[in-house]
Parts: C-alpha cells; sequence; structure tokens
C-alpha cells in the first residue's frame, strides 16, 4: 500500500515542478515578444539621412567639442576672438597687413619690456622654447583637403554628366542663391556669418533634433511633390535631341 501512495506523491511533485517549468518559458517568451517590440518599431528618419549621432558626424574629438559647445569656455572664447576680429576689419578699417604688423610690433614690445625688467630685479628672462610642428599633422590636414577637392570635381563630373536631372537643377538652385547671397556681403562678412552659423547651429540642432528632423522630413516630402508636378508638366514635355538614338559610324 505504500508504493502507489508514494507513486502517487511523487507524480503530483513531477506535476508541479513541470508546471512550473512551463509558466517560467511562457513568462521568458513573453518578455522577449516584449524586449523585440521597440526593435520592430521603425526608425525615426534623420536629416540627411543620418544614422550617427551629431558629435560622430562632425568627426568626433576636440573639434566636435568646440562646435557642441562640450567646453562652454572654449567655444565662447573662440567666437569672441573670432567677433573681435571681425570688428577690426570691418567697422575700424583694418588691413591684414597692417594688423599683423601691429601685433607683431605689440608682442615684441611686451616681451622686450619684461626681459628688462626681470634682468632689472635679478630674476631670469623669459626662456622661448623652439616650436615644433608636428609633420603628421600637415600630412593629414593635406590629404584631407585633396580628398575634399577631389569629391568636389567627382560630384561636378557627375552633374555635368547629364544622367541626373535632378541634381543638376539641385546644384545650380544652390550656386545661384549662394551667389546672390554673396552679392550682399563682402568675403570678410560673409566668412563671419558661415562661421557664427557653424558654431550656433549644430548645437541648436542637437537640442532640438527631433523636432527639426520631423520638419524637415514633412518639407522634403512637400519638395517631392512639386518636384513631381514640375516633371509631368515641364521636364517630360521638353524634346529630347535628335541624335541621342542614333549611333555614330
Amino acid at each position: 500500500m505504500s508504493e502507489p501512495i508514494e507513486n502517487a506523491g511523487s507524480e503530483s511533485v513531477l506535476e508541479k515542478i513541470q508546471a512550473k517549468v512551463h509558466h517560467y518559458q511562457e513568462s521568458s517568451s513573453s518578455s522577449d515578444s516584449d524586449s523585440e517590440k521597440p526593435s520592430l518599431a521603425p526608425k525615426k528618419k534623420r536629416l540627411f539621412g543620418r544614422q550617427q549621432p551629431v558629435h560622430t558626424v562632425l568627426g568626433g574629438g576636440k573639434s566636435a567639442d568646440i562646435i557642441l559647445w562640450r567646453n562652454k569656455q572654449i567655444s565662447a572664447g573662440i567666437l569672441v576672438g573670432v567677433t573681435i576680429v571681425w570688428l577690426l576689419f570691418e567697422w575700424i578699417g583694418y588691413h591684414l597687413l597692417t594688423f599683423v604688423c601691429h601685433a607683431l610690433i605689440l608682442s615684441l614690445g611686451i616681451l622686450f619690456c619684461w626681459s628688462n625688467i626681470s634682468c632689472a630685479i635679478n630674476k631670469s628672462p623669459p626662456k622661448f622654447s623652439e616650436v615644433v610642428l608636428p609633420e603628421d599633422l600637415f600630412v593629414s590636414v593635406a590629404m584631407s583637403v585633396r580628398y575634399e577637392i577631389n569629391r568636389a570635381f567627382a560630384t561636378f563630373r557627375q552633374v555635368a554628366s547629364g544622367k541626373d536631372l535632378r541634381k543638376f537643377l539641385m546644384v545650380v538652385a544652390g550656386l545661384w542663391v549662394v551667389s546672390v547671397i554673396g552679392s550682399w556681403f563682402n568675403f570678410l562678412t560673409l566668412f563671419y556669418l558661415v562661421f557664427v552659423i557653424l558654431h550656433t547651429v549644430p548645437v541648436l540642432y542637437e537640442k532640438h533634433e527631433d523636432r527639426v528632423d520631423t520638419f524637415a522630413e514633412k518639407a522634403f516630402i512637400e519638395m517631392n511633390k512639386q518636384y513631381a508636378v514640375l516633371d509631368e508638366k515641364v521636364l517630360r514635355k521638353i524634346p529630347k535631341g535628335p541624335f541621342k538614338d542614333k549611333k555614330l559610324v
């Protein structure tokens, strides 16, 4: 009589264990499905198809930190310095050669007086260390400039090839807008405005990127609609060249 009772008890224990295991598997599968739901959600479209953070897009490092105001003292100091230089050249009417000569005269005068005062009070005069310019830095800068120039020429050739009419119209419109803006200011003022824009717009975009991306997506959709209307009503009605399909003998 004791064996059936023991078998019944052992079977009930096994059933409880199996029920707990089954419940744990269901809970784990449900948690996995819940964790997979955010990954299945569509990613938000970023401006210009950006997939990386703004800091990474700007190259990272100290330059990106300065542009995004990670160190506010350095960023503000650079902006104030550039503003002072612009005021000197634009408002006071300084010329570049005059500015360089006056800056050198001021530096030489300060160092000359400092050396004489140090000798008069029996202190060692200031030591001028040798300036060492790293060769790798200049090589990397030259290679970067060469790469950007080659990419610009490649884009120019691609646009001028006549294969993409939409890109051609966009480039022509962009160059026309830049030419109009350039006629409003001289080169120094235009350079200063571009610097201020590059120094302020990225940090503002980083703070409000969700709103900007949503607005930009709507603007791009509207531009595509307008281009489709222009293509249907105007561009497709432009006659093709008579020698396009003929082969040269």
